[in-house]
């Protein structure tokens, strides 16, 4: 009982130094925010022409064929 205990204090602790390292790279860089790790930030992935599936999912839904609905019919009646 007592090495679970301690266990659960150092990850706890690891934890907690964690984001205290994260809150101190937040509150003294320039624009306070937390850094862009998404792929559509990365220039060299950019470059490349890599973007994310969210962002290329966006851009075939923007120009993906338009289809007119008001002469579809769901039934023959």
């Amino acid at each position: 009982m007592n090495t679970i205990l301690i266990t659960l204090l150092v990850v706890v602790a690891l934890l907690a130094l964690a984001f205290l390292g994260l809150a101190i790279q937040v509150m003294f860089k320039s624009d306070h925010k937390f850094p862009n790790m998404h792929i559509g930030g990365n220039k060299n992935m950019l470059s490349r022409g890599i973007t994310c599936a969210q962002s290329w999912d966006k851009i075939e839904q923007k120009n993906a064929k338009k289809i007119p609905f008001e002469g579809l019919h769901l039934s023959d009646q």
